[in-house]
């Protein structure tokens, strides 16, 4: 058994970005607001402002640009999350096992939505189940047994014969796919750049849409009067420039939509936030891009136009709570971080935690 420590946070605890508490004491693991009575036993303190472990709601572990990775390739994304004082990570599709993670107790918590489900030729090689729309719903039957209550479709990619992004599935099959997903217990949510996936999604009952840019004056009111939740990965939509210069000459149309999706970026989750669409922070890390980049997505919300402790909440206490996820609770686990300033009034001091703590163990 791994022996932790007697902890005492001494510094701002924000239990919500308004709910401020002087202490806390982490005790076997847990959390308690009550003074432990444990006589004779000395507490290691840690001063400063302490937050529940930040969250990365659009990540892939155990994935790189290529496809699946061994477990010590895995292993290191996920600790550099750790590091970076990201605790929880939504993992939105690989195509590897990591529950054996589940057994690590130094290793961020994960919440899994399965393999990603395509359409044939129509996503990243070795990402995905690449299938037709007739088996829709029976991969995502099997996806949501295999997952953490989510499941992750590709609402559109590239079409070779149109050379530019398009919606993959009829509507007769998100009807289905969605229907089966709840039914099964598990939400659902989609990789979506472009505009005119949008609507069948949310209509047939979506919970998420992943990435968003195609968002437009039409679908923003509809994603609010729904309440489905949009995770805008900024950092990896400040790729697309470079996407769309590697695809210019054998697809024209499809890189200029790419450069006037990133170009209005900044307007669309802004006008997103403003018709008041939940909205959570995701890298997409795992892929192209490195993992530990949570705090630069925060940044990027606030650049937006999104205030930044509303920016700092979609990293931390809503989008617990929308991961069904415990935050600093009495008996929850600790899972924490720790600051020398207040990331409420700077959201980059995120990037720099004085003391991670996992599971009740210091990490750092």
């Amino acid at each position: 058994m791994i022996e932790r420590e007697l902890l005492h946070l001494t510094g701002p605890v924000l239990v919500g970005p308004e709910d401020v508490r002087d202490e806390l004491w982490v005790v076997d693991g847990r959390i308690t607001f009550d003074r432990p009575r444990a006589p004779g036993a000395t507490a290691t303190r840690l001063p400063g402002w302490t937050l529940p472990g930040l969250v990365d709601a659009h990540c892939h572990v155990g994935l790189d640009a290529h496809g699946p990775v061994d477990d010590p390739t895995a292993e290191k994304q996920a600790l550099t999350d750790r590091d970076a004082g990201t605790l929880l990570l939504r993992d939105a599709g690989s195509p590897s096992d990591t529950r054996w993670m589940d057994e690590r107790e130094d290793l961020p918590r994960i919440v899994r939505a399965g393999r990603h489900i395509a359409r044939t030729r129509r996503y990243i090689r070795n990402y995905a189940h690449e299938i037709e729309p007739g088996d829709l719903a029976a991969y995502v039957r099997r996806e949501a047994r295999r997952g953490d209550g989510w499941v992750k479709l590709v609402g559109d990619w590239i079409d070779r014969s149109e050379g530019d992004l398009s919606a993959c599935w009829p509507r007769w099959a998100i009807d289905e796919a969605i229907e089966t997903a709840h039914r099964e217990g598990a939400r659902v949510t989609a990789h979506c750049f472009a505009e005119d996936s949008l609507r069948d999604l949310v209509e047939a009952g979506i919970d998420c849409v992943e990435h968003a840019t195609g968002l437009t004056e039409e679908t923003i009111p509809l994603f609010a009067e729904r309440g489905v939740a949009i995770v805008p990965t900024l950092v990896n939509i400040a790729t697309f420039p470079r996407l769309a210069d590697g695809g210019e000459s054998k697809y024209p149309r499809w890189s200029a939509h790419m450069r006037r999706l990133h170009e209005r970026r900044y307007e669309t989750v802004r006008a997103a936030y403003d018709a008041g669409i939940p909205i959570y922070t995701g890298t997409d890390a795992g892929g192209s891009l490195p993992h530990g980049l949570l705090a630069e997505e925060v940044g990027e919300l606030v650049t937006a136009g999104i205030p930044p402790r509303e920016a700092l909440s979609a990293a931390v206490w809503r989008a617990r709570e929308w991961l069904r996820r415990p935050g600093l609770e009495e008996g929850a686990p600790a899972d924490l971080v720790v600051y020398d300033t207040d990331p409420r009034a700077d959201v980059r001091v995120l990037a720099a935690p004085r003391h991670v703590v996992l599971r009740g163990r210091v990490l750092r």
